[in-house]
């Protein structure tokens, strides 16, 4: 039986599985199969994930949505292990966001 990961710390330890099964493939791994496959395959994934959560927010039924988001933010760390960016990169961004006018940051983007 597999030991449950704690909430806390939880993408951080998924993210590391993620770059171990890219960096050392196993023959009857999802994840290792997704890298097998390239990026398209990869943002391929990212993208219908996306459609799903939208589908499922539409729908207004939450256990579907949470399922849905579940998938995508999974996904979403994959992408992020091929294109080498980590969860701190992320933090370090949102982080440099928060308590910024999200109108404000955008324009400031822009420039």
């Amino acid at each position: 039986m597999e030991e449950k990961i704690s909430e806390s710390g939880l993408i951080d330890e998924l993210y590391a599985v993620v770059c171990q099964r890219r960096d050392q493939a196993l023959p009857d791994s999802y994840v290792s199969s997704l890298f097998a496959r390239g990026s398209d395959r990869i943002l391929q994934k990212v993208g219908e994930e996306t459609c799903e959560v939208v589908i499922a927010a539409k729908n207004r039924n939450p256990e579907e949505l949470v399922n849905e988001l579940a998938d995508l933010v999974f996904h979403l760390l994959v992408l992020m292990a091929d294109q080498e960016i980590t969860p701190a990169d992320v933090r370090r961004e949102l982080a440099d966001r928060f308590g910024i006018s999200g109108l404000a940051e955008k324009a400031a983007r822009k420039k």
